[in-house]
Protein backbone atom coordinates (compact mmCIF):
# COMPACT_ATOMS: atom_id res chain seq x y z
CA UNK A 1 0.00 0.00 0.00
CA UNK A 2 1.90 3.00 -1.33
CA UNK A 3 0.98 6.45 -0.05
CA UNK A 4 2.31 9.70 -1.47
CA UNK A 5 2.36 12.22 1.40
CA UNK A 6 2.13 15.90 0.39
CA UNK A 7 2.33 18.05 3.55
CA UNK A 8 2.04 21.28 1.55
CA UNK A 9 2.01 24.78 3.06
CA UNK A 10 1.02 26.58 6.25
CA UNK A 11 -0.34 24.17 8.84
CA UNK A 12 -0.16 21.32 6.31
CA UNK A 13 3.04 19.73 7.66
CA UNK A 14 1.76 19.85 11.26
CA UNK A 15 -1.61 18.22 10.65
CA UNK A 16 -0.26 15.70 8.12
CA UNK A 17 2.33 14.52 10.64
CA UNK A 18 -0.44 13.55 13.07
CA UNK A 19 -2.36 11.62 10.40
CA UNK A 20 0.82 9.75 9.47
CA UNK A 21 1.39 8.84 13.13
CA UNK A 22 -2.13 7.41 13.32
CA UNK A 23 -1.69 5.39 10.12
CA UNK A 24 1.58 3.94 11.36
CA UNK A 25 -0.01 2.99 14.68
CA UNK A 26 -2.40 0.62 12.88
CA UNK A 27 0.42 -1.83 12.17
CA UNK A 28 -0.39 -2.14 8.46
CA UNK A 29 2.36 -2.33 5.85
CA UNK A 30 2.30 1.14 4.36
CA UNK A 31 5.04 2.52 2.17
CA UNK A 32 5.00 6.31 2.59
CA UNK A 33 7.07 8.88 0.75
CA UNK A 34 6.85 12.67 0.97
CA UNK A 35 6.96 15.14 -1.91
CA UNK A 36 6.37 18.83 -2.60
CA UNK A 37 3.11 20.42 -3.76
CA UNK A 38 1.95 24.02 -3.68
CA UNK A 39 3.87 27.02 -2.43
CA UNK A 40 6.70 24.98 -0.91
CA UNK A 41 7.21 23.38 -4.34
CA UNK A 42 7.27 26.82 -5.97
CA UNK A 43 9.93 27.96 -3.51
CA UNK A 44 12.05 24.87 -4.11
CA UNK A 45 11.58 24.29 -7.85
CA UNK A 46 9.58 27.18 -9.31
CA UNK A 47 6.74 24.76 -10.13
CA UNK A 48 3.68 24.15 -7.88
CA UNK A 49 3.44 20.56 -9.15
CA UNK A 50 7.00 19.48 -10.03
CA UNK A 51 7.82 16.46 -12.14
CA UNK A 52 9.17 14.44 -9.21
CA UNK A 53 5.87 14.87 -7.37
CA UNK A 54 3.91 13.92 -10.48
CA UNK A 55 5.84 10.65 -10.81
CA UNK A 56 5.41 9.77 -7.15
CA UNK A 57 1.68 10.60 -7.14
CA UNK A 58 1.04 8.52 -10.26
CA UNK A 59 2.96 5.54 -8.84
CA UNK A 60 1.21 5.64 -5.45
CA UNK A 61 -2.07 3.93 -4.57
CA UNK A 62 -3.28 7.00 -2.66
CA UNK A 63 -2.26 10.56 -1.85
CA UNK A 64 -2.49 12.18 1.60
CA UNK A 65 -2.49 15.97 1.33
CA UNK A 66 -2.21 18.65 4.00
CA UNK A 67 -3.07 22.04 2.49
CA UNK A 68 -1.65 24.43 -0.08
CA UNK A 69 -1.51 28.18 -0.59
CA UNK A 70 -1.04 31.41 1.29
CA UNK A 71 -0.82 35.16 0.68
CA UNK A 72 2.92 34.90 0.12
CA UNK A 73 2.32 33.48 -3.36
CA UNK A 74 -0.67 35.62 -4.38
CA UNK A 75 1.62 37.99 -6.27
CA UNK A 76 3.15 35.19 -8.35
CA UNK A 77 2.11 34.60 -11.98
CA UNK A 78 -1.03 32.45 -12.11
CA UNK A 79 0.84 29.37 -13.39
CA UNK A 80 3.11 29.49 -10.33
CA UNK A 81 0.43 29.85 -7.68
CA UNK A 82 0.03 26.95 -5.25
CA UNK A 83 -3.58 26.30 -6.28
CA UNK A 84 -2.42 25.46 -9.81
CA UNK A 85 -0.60 22.50 -8.31
CA UNK A 86 -3.79 21.33 -6.61
CA UNK A 87 -5.82 21.63 -9.81
CA UNK A 88 -3.02 19.94 -11.71
CA UNK A 89 -2.86 16.83 -9.55
CA UNK A 90 -6.65 16.47 -9.58
CA UNK A 91 -6.71 16.65 -13.36
CA UNK A 92 -3.69 14.42 -13.98
CA UNK A 93 -4.92 11.66 -11.67
CA UNK A 94 -8.49 11.91 -12.95
CA UNK A 95 -9.90 12.63 -9.49
CA UNK A 96 -13.40 13.57 -10.63
CA UNK A 97 -15.46 12.66 -7.54
CA UNK A 98 -15.02 14.72 -4.39
CA UNK A 99 -16.77 13.26 -1.33
CA UNK A 100 -17.21 15.61 1.61
CA UNK A 101 -19.09 14.21 4.62
CA UNK A 102 -20.50 16.80 7.02
CA UNK A 103 -21.12 14.94 10.26
CA UNK A 104 -21.86 16.65 13.55
CA UNK A 105 -20.46 14.71 16.48
CA UNK A 106 -22.92 14.94 19.35
CA UNK A 107 -20.09 16.19 21.58
CA UNK A 108 -19.75 19.28 19.36
CA UNK A 109 -23.42 20.24 19.13
CA UNK A 110 -22.70 23.49 20.98
CA UNK A 111 -19.75 24.36 18.73
CA UNK A 112 -21.98 25.06 15.75
CA UNK A 113 -23.23 28.60 15.24
CA UNK A 114 -26.71 27.15 14.65
CA UNK A 115 -29.05 26.01 17.41
CA UNK A 116 -28.33 22.45 18.61
CA UNK A 117 -31.83 21.28 17.69
CA UNK A 118 -31.21 22.37 14.06
CA UNK A 119 -27.91 20.50 13.63
CA UNK A 120 -28.01 17.69 16.20
CA UNK A 121 -27.63 14.35 14.41
CA UNK A 122 -26.51 15.99 11.16
CA UNK A 123 -25.01 13.55 8.64
CA UNK A 124 -24.75 14.83 5.05
CA UNK A 125 -22.57 13.64 2.19
CA UNK A 126 -21.83 16.27 -0.46
CA UNK A 127 -20.53 14.88 -3.74
CA UNK A 128 -18.83 17.49 -5.90
CA UNK A 129 -17.68 16.96 -9.49
CA UNK A 130 -14.03 17.95 -9.43
CA UNK A 131 -12.44 18.04 -12.89
CA UNK A 132 -14.92 20.00 -15.02
CA UNK A 133 -17.09 23.11 -14.88
CA UNK A 134 -15.80 26.67 -14.82
CA UNK A 135 -12.56 25.63 -13.14
CA UNK A 136 -11.27 23.89 -16.27
CA UNK A 137 -13.55 25.08 -19.10
CA UNK A 138 -12.11 26.72 -22.20
CA UNK A 139 -11.87 29.46 -23.36
CA UNK A 140 -10.61 31.28 -20.31
CA UNK A 141 -8.35 34.20 -19.54
CA UNK A 142 -8.18 37.98 -19.65
CA UNK A 143 -8.25 39.83 -22.96
CA UNK A 144 -8.94 43.31 -24.30
CA UNK A 145 -12.28 44.07 -25.95
CA UNK A 146 -13.37 47.52 -27.08
CA UNK A 147 -10.43 49.07 -25.31
CA UNK A 148 -10.97 47.47 -21.89
CA UNK A 149 -9.94 44.27 -20.14
CA UNK A 150 -12.48 41.45 -20.01
CA UNK A 151 -12.23 38.30 -17.88
CA UNK A 152 -13.54 35.06 -19.40
CA UNK A 153 -14.32 31.69 -17.86
CA UNK A 154 -16.44 28.94 -19.39
CA UNK A 155 -18.89 26.69 -17.56
CA UNK A 156 -19.05 23.43 -19.48
CA UNK A 157 -20.11 19.83 -18.81
CA UNK A 158 -20.52 16.85 -21.11
CA UNK A 159 -23.11 14.13 -20.62
CA UNK A 160 -20.42 11.58 -19.81
CA UNK A 161 -18.94 13.80 -17.09
CA UNK A 162 -22.37 14.26 -15.52
CA UNK A 163 -23.22 10.57 -15.77
CA UNK A 164 -20.08 9.38 -13.98
CA UNK A 165 -20.49 11.74 -11.02
CA UNK A 166 -24.22 11.02 -10.82
CA UNK A 167 -23.45 7.28 -10.73
CA UNK A 168 -21.21 7.85 -7.70
CA UNK A 169 -23.97 9.87 -6.05
CA UNK A 170 -26.78 7.37 -6.69
CA UNK A 171 -24.64 4.47 -5.46
CA UNK A 172 -23.60 6.43 -2.36
CA UNK A 173 -27.24 7.23 -1.60
CA UNK A 174 -28.08 3.53 -1.89
CA UNK A 175 -25.66 2.82 0.95
CA UNK A 176 -27.13 5.53 3.17
CA UNK A 177 -30.73 6.74 3.50
CA UNK A 178 -31.60 6.45 -0.21
CA UNK A 179 -32.19 10.17 -0.71
CA UNK A 180 -30.34 12.17 -3.37
CA UNK A 181 -30.67 15.91 -4.01
CA UNK A 182 -29.13 17.20 -7.24
CA UNK A 183 -28.25 20.90 -7.14
CA UNK A 184 -28.21 23.11 -10.26
CA UNK A 185 -29.24 26.52 -11.61
CA UNK A 186 -31.50 25.60 -14.53
CA UNK A 187 -33.42 28.87 -14.43
CA UNK A 188 -30.31 30.68 -15.70
CA UNK A 189 -27.66 28.26 -16.97
CA UNK A 190 -28.14 25.93 -19.96
CA UNK A 191 -25.14 23.92 -18.78
CA UNK A 192 -27.07 22.95 -15.67
CA UNK A 193 -30.21 22.21 -17.70
CA UNK A 194 -28.16 19.42 -19.27
CA UNK A 195 -27.05 18.45 -15.75
CA UNK A 196 -30.65 18.09 -14.52
CA UNK A 197 -31.84 16.30 -17.66
CA UNK A 198 -28.98 13.79 -17.46
CA UNK A 199 -29.36 13.08 -13.74
CA UNK A 200 -33.13 12.72 -14.12
CA UNK A 201 -32.64 10.29 -16.98
CA UNK A 202 -30.57 8.03 -14.73
CA UNK A 203 -33.14 7.85 -11.95
CA UNK A 204 -34.95 4.88 -13.52
CA UNK A 205 -31.82 2.78 -12.93
CA UNK A 206 -32.06 3.51 -9.20
CA UNK A 207 -35.74 3.06 -8.32
CA UNK A 208 -34.87 2.63 -4.64
CA UNK A 209 -33.33 6.13 -4.45
CA UNK A 210 -35.57 9.18 -4.03
CA UNK A 211 -34.24 11.88 -6.40
CA UNK A 212 -35.03 15.56 -5.91
CA UNK A 213 -33.67 18.72 -7.53
CA UNK A 214 -32.91 22.10 -6.00
CA UNK A 215 -31.61 25.41 -7.28
CA UNK A 216 -28.24 26.29 -5.78
CA UNK A 217 -29.36 29.52 -4.11
CA UNK A 218 -32.21 27.69 -2.40
CA UNK A 219 -29.85 24.85 -1.43
CA UNK A 220 -27.55 27.36 0.25
CA UNK A 221 -30.47 28.72 2.25
CA UNK A 222 -31.85 25.28 3.12
CA UNK A 223 -28.47 24.12 4.45
CA UNK A 224 -28.78 26.78 7.12
CA UNK A 225 -32.57 26.59 7.58
CA UNK A 226 -33.08 22.83 7.72
CA UNK A 227 -29.87 20.90 6.97
CA UNK A 228 -31.15 17.54 8.20
CA UNK A 229 -33.53 17.31 5.24
CA UNK A 230 -30.50 16.29 3.13
CA UNK A 231 -28.80 12.91 2.90
CA UNK A 232 -26.63 12.96 -0.25
CA UNK A 233 -26.19 16.09 -2.37
CA UNK A 234 -24.55 16.07 -5.82
CA UNK A 235 -23.53 19.11 -7.81
CA UNK A 236 -20.91 20.63 -10.09
CA UNK A 237 -17.47 21.92 -9.28
CA UNK A 238 -18.25 25.57 -8.52
CA UNK A 239 -21.48 25.03 -6.59
CA UNK A 240 -19.96 22.10 -4.71
CA UNK A 241 -16.98 24.16 -3.63
CA UNK A 242 -19.25 26.75 -2.04
CA UNK A 243 -21.92 24.48 -0.56
CA UNK A 244 -19.47 22.05 1.04
CA UNK A 245 -17.65 24.89 2.80
CA UNK A 246 -21.00 26.22 4.02
CA UNK A 247 -21.93 22.77 5.28
CA UNK A 248 -18.63 22.49 7.12
CA UNK A 249 -19.62 25.27 9.50
CA UNK A 250 -22.77 23.40 10.46
CA UNK A 251 -20.50 20.92 12.22
CA UNK A 252 -18.86 23.56 14.39
CA UNK A 253 -15.55 23.92 12.55
CA UNK A 254 -14.13 23.29 9.12
CA UNK A 255 -11.26 21.74 11.07
CA UNK A 256 -13.46 18.67 11.55
CA UNK A 257 -14.22 17.94 7.88
CA UNK A 258 -12.30 15.34 5.84
CA UNK A 259 -12.61 14.74 2.11
CA UNK A 260 -11.84 12.16 -0.54
CA UNK A 261 -11.21 12.85 -4.23
CA UNK A 262 -11.52 9.63 -6.22
CA UNK A 263 -10.93 8.34 -9.74
CA UNK A 264 -12.98 5.63 -11.43
CA UNK A 265 -11.02 2.90 -9.60
CA UNK A 266 -11.13 4.48 -6.13
CA UNK A 267 -7.53 5.64 -6.22
CA UNK A 268 -7.76 8.90 -4.38
CA UNK A 269 -6.34 11.99 -2.79
CA UNK A 270 -7.42 12.54 0.80
CA UNK A 271 -7.27 15.93 2.47
CA UNK A 272 -9.00 18.13 5.05
CA UNK A 273 -11.53 20.58 3.65
CA UNK A 274 -9.83 23.54 5.27
CA UNK A 275 -7.00 25.65 3.91
CA UNK A 276 -3.41 26.24 4.95
CA UNK A 277 -4.21 28.81 7.72
CA UNK A 278 -0.86 30.60 7.46
CA UNK A 279 -1.79 32.87 10.38
CA UNK A 280 -1.46 29.95 12.82
CA UNK A 281 1.21 27.92 11.01
CA UNK A 282 4.05 26.79 13.23
CA UNK A 283 2.18 27.56 16.44
CA UNK A 284 1.13 23.98 17.12
CA UNK A 285 -2.53 24.88 17.63
CA UNK A 286 -4.14 23.64 14.40
CA UNK A 287 -6.85 20.97 14.55
CA UNK A 288 -5.50 17.72 13.01
CA UNK A 289 -8.79 15.79 13.24
CA UNK A 290 -9.98 16.52 9.69
CA UNK A 291 -6.69 15.17 8.34
CA UNK A 292 -6.85 12.12 10.61
CA UNK A 293 -10.42 11.48 9.46
CA UNK A 294 -9.24 11.89 5.85
CA UNK A 295 -6.79 9.06 6.52
CA UNK A 296 -9.78 6.98 7.67
CA UNK A 297 -11.51 7.74 4.36
CA UNK A 298 -8.37 6.58 2.56
CA UNK A 299 -8.52 3.25 4.34
CA UNK A 300 -12.22 2.88 3.50
CA UNK A 301 -12.30 3.91 -0.15
CA UNK A 302 -8.88 3.09 -1.61
CA UNK A 303 -7.65 0.21 0.55
CA UNK A 304 -11.02 -1.37 1.47
CA UNK A 305 -9.99 -1.48 5.13
CA UNK A 306 -13.36 -0.70 6.69
CA UNK A 307 -12.49 -2.05 10.15
CA UNK A 308 -9.40 0.14 10.46
CA UNK A 309 -11.30 3.17 9.15
CA UNK A 310 -13.91 2.67 11.86
CA UNK A 311 -11.16 2.28 14.48
CA UNK A 312 -9.87 5.76 13.63
CA UNK A 313 -13.34 7.32 13.57
CA UNK A 314 -14.21 5.71 16.90
CA UNK A 315 -10.96 7.00 18.39
CA UNK A 316 -11.79 10.53 17.28
CA UNK A 317 -15.26 10.26 18.78
CA UNK A 318 -13.79 8.95 22.03
CA UNK A 319 -11.31 11.82 22.23
CA UNK A 320 -14.11 14.34 21.77
CA UNK A 321 -16.18 12.56 24.44
CA UNK A 322 -13.17 12.85 26.77
CA UNK A 323 -13.33 16.62 26.32
CA UNK A 324 -10.20 17.26 24.26
CA UNK A 325 -10.54 20.37 22.09
CA UNK A 326 -8.27 22.43 19.87
CA UNK A 327 -8.94 26.15 19.80
CA UNK A 328 -11.37 26.09 16.88
CA UNK A 329 -13.81 23.82 18.72
CA UNK A 330 -13.02 24.85 22.28
CA UNK A 331 -15.81 25.51 24.76
CA UNK A 332 -15.76 26.34 28.44
CA UNK A 333 -14.91 23.38 30.64
CA UNK A 334 -13.15 21.39 27.90
CA UNK A 335 -9.47 20.38 27.81
CA UNK A 336 -7.73 22.76 25.43
CA UNK A 337 -4.91 21.04 23.56
CA UNK A 338 -2.58 21.68 20.65
CA UNK A 339 -1.98 19.79 17.43
CA UNK A 340 0.49 17.26 18.82
CA UNK A 341 -1.50 16.70 22.03
CA UNK A 342 -4.64 16.00 20.02
CA UNK A 343 -2.69 13.47 17.97
CA UNK A 344 -1.44 11.88 21.18
CA UNK A 345 -5.01 11.62 22.46
CA UNK A 346 -6.18 9.89 19.28
CA UNK A 347 -3.27 7.44 19.47
CA UNK A 348 -4.12 6.68 23.09
CA UNK A 349 -7.75 6.09 22.13
CA UNK A 350 -6.68 3.73 19.34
Amino acid sequence: MKICVLPGDGIGPEITAEAVRVLKALGLKFEMEEALLGGCAVDATGDPYPEATQKLAQAADAVLLGAVGGPKWDVYPREQRPERGLLGIRKQLGLFANLRPAVLYSELANASTLKPEVVSGLDILIIRELTGDIYFGQPRGIEVRNGEKVGINTMIYSESEIRRIAKVAFESARKRNKKLCSVDKINVLECTQLWRDTVSGMAADYPDVELTHMLVDNAAMQLVRNPKQFDVMVTGNMFGDILSDEASMLTGSIGMLPSASLDANNKGMFEPCHGSAPDIAGKGIANPLATILSAAMMLRYTFAREAEAQHIESAVKKVLAQGYRTGDIYESGAKRVGTREMGDAVLAAL
